[in-house]
């Protein structure tokens, strides 16, 4: 009695009830979302039995045992990624002209560059620790052999996912950028290599917008790649083709005005809207102050797993949360900055309300992490275990 009396004081019940607040969005939205004779919502609420399994069953291994896992479960992504590229078509079909889904047979589809995600940001927090716990001097050139480590570890993924999924690759890379940003490298590295990075994007918009003659002619690009830009910046004129999706978002968030049509009572008719633009649902239903709340739903996730960084008393766990926090935030910004014409489309789901199962058991993943790291604190902060 005394013992599990115990494991319920440990226990997140703030985490969990604000996940308790997403799935209840979540199953509200999906139902809108879906058609008649779809049973998204029932796959969906069986996506979160899932999750809630997995989250029991990581969080009680402790931060010791993700660390020394770190590695192994990088391997396994990345051994995923190359055997997806390499796999027939009855194991890993092409859908919609991408290959990123393993064929499961009578359970679905499972894709591993949702899971590389946290298995990458447990490898780099490993990198960040062990380079820092060799107690070397802080000099420009430790704080850049650090950099190419945590560069090089990430570029594989990056390049492996880039390949067929642009946007999931851009999450690998807010990740790592986010690693870096609290790994301690200095500003010396960071700001020109950042720069570069910003001057590149810059140039490649540029000549989008006004040398796609140069691209197609010199580079030989395809000119159809140039449409996610020009549907981005232009979704009316494209309405008809690349820019439907973007522009019949923008007509349901924006027919929603303050306070929303109401409950099942969405009009604008967006294909697959369960999935990457499901908070056009949010804003056309619920308005304004729905939109505004399940914004403010994440900062107050966001602001809890700070605190929680900021409590736990071993630096892999301040580092895994904030790659945890990273994504999560990459997530959110992107999704709902592609629905209202702030950023390009890009296929990244919005983070415990869109419907899949590979990317709703990744984020349980990465939440079981954090519940492990609430529940195991305790434990060792007046201890002298060598884990901290």
């Amino acid at each position: 009695m005394d013992k599990s009396k115990k494991v319920l004081e440990k226990f997140d019940w703030t985490l969990a009830f604000i996940l308790f607040l997403f799935f209840i969005i979540s199953i509200l939205a999906i139902y809108s979302a879906q058609g008649d004779g779809e049973n998204y919502l029932i796959r969906q609420i069986g996506y979160y039995i899932i999750g809630i399994v997995i989250v029991a069953g990581v969080m009680f291994f402790d931060s010791f045992q993700y660390r020394k896992l770190s590695w192994i479960l990088y391997g396994f992504g990345i051994f995923l990624l190359v055997f997806l590229i390499i796999a027939p078509e009855s194991i890993a079909p092409t859908i919609k002209g991408q290959k990123n889904w393993f064929k499961i047979p009578h359970l679905g589809s499972l894709q591993p560059s949702e899971f590389m995600k946290i298995f990458l940001i447990l490898a780099l927090s490993k990198i960040i620790v062990t380079h820092q716990e060799k107690d070397l001097p802080k000099t420009l050139q430790t704080d850049f052999q650090l950099f190419l480590k945590l560069g090089i570890t990430a570029f594989v993924p990056f390049v492996l996912i880039g390949q067929e999924d642009l946007g999931t690759a851009l999450v690998i890379f807010a990740i790592f950028a986010g690693m870096v940003l609290v790994s301690g490298v200095t500003w010396k590295i960071i700001v020109p290599f950042f720069t570069s990075i910003a001057a590149g994007i810059a140039g490649i918009l540029y000549l989008v917008l006004y040398a796609p003659n140069f691209l197609r002619d010199k580079l030989k690009i395809a000119p159809y790649k140039f449409d996610r830009i020009y549907s981005w910046l232009d979704p009316e004129a494209f309405q008809a083709t690349s820019g439907y999706n973007l522009y019949k978002s923008l007509q349901a968030i924006g027919s929603g005005l303050l306070t929303g049509k109401g409950f099942d009572e969405r009009a604008v008719y967006i294909p697959e809207v369960h999935t990457d633009f499901i908070f056009s649902v949010i804003g056309e239903e619920y308005g304004f102050i729905g939109a505004s709340i399940v914004i403010g739903l994440y900062f107050l996730l966001i602001y809890h797993l700070i605190k929680i960084a900021l409590e736990t008393i071993d630096p892999f766990n301040t580092y895994v949360i904030a790659g945890i926090i990273t994504m999560i935030a990459f997530h959110v910004f992107q999704n709902i900055g592609m629905t209202i014409q702030v950023l390009p489309v890009a296929g990244i789901p919005l983070p415990f309300i869109s419907y899949g199962g590979s990317a709703m058991m990744s984020n349980m993943l990465a939440m079981g992490i954090v519940f492990s790291i609430k529940y195991h604190h305790k434990t060792y902060m007046f201890s002298s275990d060598s884990r901290k």
